[in-house]
């Protein structure tokens, strides 16, 4: 079986191994995935980083890395292929190896990939003296004859700010938009030589850069400067229906990102992101704070579905079928939508009314909805707070007297009679209840030519994780085996999966797998 983890983080840069950190020392069991490819590993330091200014990359990483491990945090180098959501919510992670780990929550923080402008001589110089932020590399290039490749419209903010590094600046226009009257005036007052016409290539010195070519002539350049479009590395989030957008600044796209509220949640439940992942100008230091806030985020999340899980089982425990479902229904003035399951409407639409059962009917949805289609229909429910509300719908709806409403315990006493639809949506509990017995009863009192719903759970919803072990949502074939069928004596109409949308705590939208059996009777 694959390995389950609280929360795997995947990429192990300075985002990725601060939110293992603060994981780790919150006692999640983490597991980071790393594919070794920081994309700072070209340069020669980290900077802006307090009391560890000036230190190499990979040291830092390997330093991040020691911590994690000491608050029990587990680290693999690898590529992730692959992630999808489980059934009880969780996602399975897979590797380019085949391999594969289960995580109650997800941190991603794979950063993206320069895309350097399409110039000869760049990428062998990347992260060395071609630079791309003055402020991680500006003190290290001061007073030197420093370059600006321009490829956009903030080319001309670029010359500007690497100005205050060097008196000796030189902008060239290359690709960028041709300079307004004002540009000119700003960079003539600067001190910044402006030089027309495309680079075509770098001119190198020993290990040294010592010009930048346009045509024939070679301008003399000991570090050049080129801002770069960064690319999510994300692709492997597609499963889970998250897809990067363009990031702009000043009309000019200057990467790709997934985006995320303040703290790191995506659209998708369950998956945070740091680092240059969410934002693609994000300095060291700011991935490294972004990697804490999620790691916090992800554990109040956790704390809090385990509290609600906690609060569940409390309730549940040595409480009877009877009183838990009047402590739930009392928890609200209304439970669900008091509209009709949509599965119900869409199975029983084209059958010819007549009598029918609803068993656990709640607070009358689906009961009020097949009157108005001209049923007779006997309502059954274990809460009399939920029939009390039932009763009222019906009244409101002018149905009244098509219902009859009986509380009872459907493991111990059952209604009486023939039904030519018997219908049990989401018949199911955290307390002991025999669902097998009921529902196999369900089919006894379907007539000849009669039908049999039955629509249940999957799983778990895709934003609880922590919900109680042991709890086991029979797929549509286990059910109908269950009702231990003779042969010939149904009629299989569906028996199937299908996926619906129910909104999480917060009323965000997510994905459930659900299941139905319809079957008609056929003597």
């Amino acid at each position: 079986m694959d390995a389950t983890y609280d929360v795997v983080v995947v990429g192990g840069g300075v985002a990725g191994l601060s939110g293992a950190l603060t994981l780790g020392r919150a006692r999640r069991k983490v597991l980071v995935i790393d594919a070794g490819q920081p994309r700072n590993a070209p340069a020669q330091g980290v900077h802006m980083f307090l009391s560890r200014d000036g230190m190499p990359p990979l040291e830092l990483l390997a330093a991040g890395r020691k911590e994690v491990a000491g608050y029990g945090g587990e680290i693999v180098t690898g590529t992730v292929a692959a992630a999808e959501r489980l059934g009880d919510g969780r996602f399975r992670i897979v590797l380019a190896d085949g391999s594969s780990v289960v995580a109650g929550r997800l941190l991603v923080a794979t950063g993206g990939v320069d895309e350097l402008p399409d110039v000869p001589g760049l990428a062998e110089r990347w992260g060395r003296d071609v630079l791309h932020c003055p402020y991680c590399h500006g003190w290290e290039a001061r007073d030197q004859a420093i370059g600006v490749l321009g490829t956009g419209p903030l080319a001309v903010h670029q010359a500007l700010l690497w100005r205050q590094w060097s008196a000796e600046v030189t902008l060239f226009l290359h690709t960028a938009p041709p300079l307004t009257d004002e540009e000119r005036e700003q960079l003539a007052a600067r001190g910044v030589t402006v030089v027309t016409g495309e680079v075509t290539g770098v001119q190198v010195t020993g290990d040294r850069l010592g010009g930048v070519s346009v045509g024939e002539r070679v301008i003399p350049c000991q570090a050049l400067a080129v801002a770069t479009r960064l690319n999510a590395r994300a692709g492997f989030l597609a499963g889970l229906g998250l897809e990067t957008f363009e990031d702009e600044k000043g009309g000019h796209v200057i990467g790709t990102r997934i985006p995320a509220d303040p703290s790191g949640a995506t659209d998708v439940p369950g998956v945070w992101v740091a680092g240059n992942l969410a934002d693609p100008i994000e300095k060291v230091v700011g991935a490294a704070a972004a990697g804490v806030q999620a790691g916090a985020a992800i554990n109040a999340d956790l704390i809090a579905e385990e509290t609600r899980a906690a609060v569940a089982a409390r309730r549940a425990e040595g409480v009877s079928w009877e009183e838990y479902w009047d402590g739930r229904y009392s928890e609200n003035t209304r439970m669900w939508s008091g509209n009709a399951n949509a599965r119900l409407v869409r199975d029983a639409t084209d059958l010819a009314p007549g009598r029918a059962l609803d068993l656990g009917c709640g607070e009358g949805g689906d009961a009020v909805w097949l009157a108005r289609q001209g049923w007779r229909v006997t309502a059954v429910d274990v809460s009399g707070v939920a029939l009390g509300r039932a009763a009222e719908h019906a009244e409101e709806a002018g149905v009244a007297d098509r219902i009859v409403f009986e509380r009872r315990d459907l493991g111990e006493s059952f209604p009486e009679g023939g039904f030519d639809l018997v219908s049990a949506c989401y018949l199911h509990a955290l307390v002991e209840m025999p669902r097998e017995k009921i529902l196999r009863a369900a089919a006894a009192a379907v007539v000849p030519g009669g039908v049999l719903l039955v629509v249940g759970h999957g799983g778990w919803p895709s934003f609880q994780h922590d919900h109680p072990e042991g709890v086991h949502f029979p797929t549509p074939q286990e059910v109908f085996e269950s009702l231990e069928p003779e042969e010939g004596e149904w009629e299989v109409l569906a028996c199937e999966e299908f996926e619906r949308t129910q909104n999480d705590p917060e009323g965000r939208p997510t994905l459930r797998m659900d299941n139905v059996l319809k079957l008609r009777r056929l003597r």
